[in-house]
């Protein structure tokens, strides 16, 4: 949403003026502690008074739309936002309960999306925004830069190729202008009820790439998946600390009797997963590491040119068993 400017948000303002001049990512409220920002990865307080949950509450509710500030008061355990400030920019907010008290997360969210070439990542990571289509997976953990990479990997699409994107995201963050393609953003909560929902009604609309926020659900990935097999390009993102656990987190949101079928759709589906985390910097603030596997055409002698589903296949009819067929078969970063 767009914050309307009064007294009532000049505390919350405030806050977030230093969580901008310091250059933070993230304003923490919590109640007994004085209002802490994180700058390059070290939380610090900007003031010595402590928060009482009726103060946080009253800067942050008048900062929602009406119908997230009820449904908190109502009794809604969080509330996801996003709020937009004059001269200070966007944010993220996670509105929640702790200890039956208000508390707050919020994180600075850059107004335009970054160049893929600023964000320290391997070179070899552009690939991911020229595969044709599949699905890509993003993981790591809370702050690692995966909604930023991913921003940044639509952005490299945008200014290359005339393409129809569609993204579904809870909130909105990074704002896309249209340069070359056509860029739809989903708002769950304001454009649509769920992600399910968001992303059946986007596949009716002639996508070409499609952005899942992240995957929650069984539903959402199912249906991801499956758009991924059947010629969309999808990006999406997962609460993962490796490559190994993002692909298996996947698969383990099902239950145990759906578990092979989704990962026979996955060995279709799958185009690349990247993993992704922040480490200090000697000197200061941080860089990324990154991970890469990203899924190729065979070319050896005994299998020729042909999709990893069938050499899949092909390896288990010659009893390799532990996945290790998937070795050769899969380019590492």
């Amino acid at each position: 949403m767009t914050e309307q400017e009064s007294d009532n948000t000049a505390t919350l303002r405030r806050w977030l003026e230093v969580l901008v001049q310091k250059s933070g990512s993230d304003l923490f409220l919590v109640e007994g502690l004085p209002p802490m920002i994180r700058v390059a990865g070290k939380i610090s307080q900007i003031s010595e008074d402590p928060l009482l949950g009726k103060d946080i509450e009253a800067a942050i509710l008048q900062a929602l739309l009406p119908r997230l500030a009820q449904g908190f008061r109502d009794g809604a355990s969080s509330v996801d936002a996003s709020l937009q400030f004059k001269s200070l920019g966007r944010f993220r907010l996670n509105l929640h309960r702790e200890r039956g008290r208000p508390a707050a997360t919020i994180r600075a969210i850059p107004s335009n999306p970054p160049r893929l070439s600023e964000l320290g990542l391997p070179s070899n990571v552009e690939a991911l925004s020229k595969l044709p289509y599949g699905l890509v997976l993003i993981g790591g953990p809370t702050g690692s830069g995966k909604t930023t990479t991913v921003a940044a990997l639509v952005d490299e699409i945008n200014r290359r190729e005339a393409k129809h994107i569609i993204t579904i995201e809870d909130p909105i963050e990074y704002d896309h202008t249209n340069i070359k393609s056509i860029i739809e953003q989903v708002e769950i909560g304001i454009d649509a009820p769920d992600f399910p929902t968001a992303l059946r009604s986007a596949l009716r609309q002639a996508p070409d790439i499609i952005v899942v926020g992240e995957m929650r659900d069984p539903e959402t990935m199912k249906i991801a998946v499956t758009a991924g097999e059947t010629g969309h390009l999808v990006f999406s993102t997962l609460h993962t600390s490796d490559v190994t656990s993002t692909v298996a987190r996947v698969a383990d949101s099902f239950p145990p009797e759906r578990q092979s079928t989704i990962r026979n759709e996955l060995s279709v589906s799958l185009a690349a997963v990247m993993s992704q985390k922040l480490l200090p910097r000697i000197g200061g603030g941080r860089v990324p590491a990154a991970e890469m596997l990203m899924l190729v055409m065979v070319r050896d002698n005994t299998f020729g040119r042909m999709p990893f589903s069938t050499c899949i296949r092909k390896s288990a009819s010659r009893g390799r068993r532990d996945h290790s067929h998937l070795k050769s078969h899969w380019q590492l970063w």
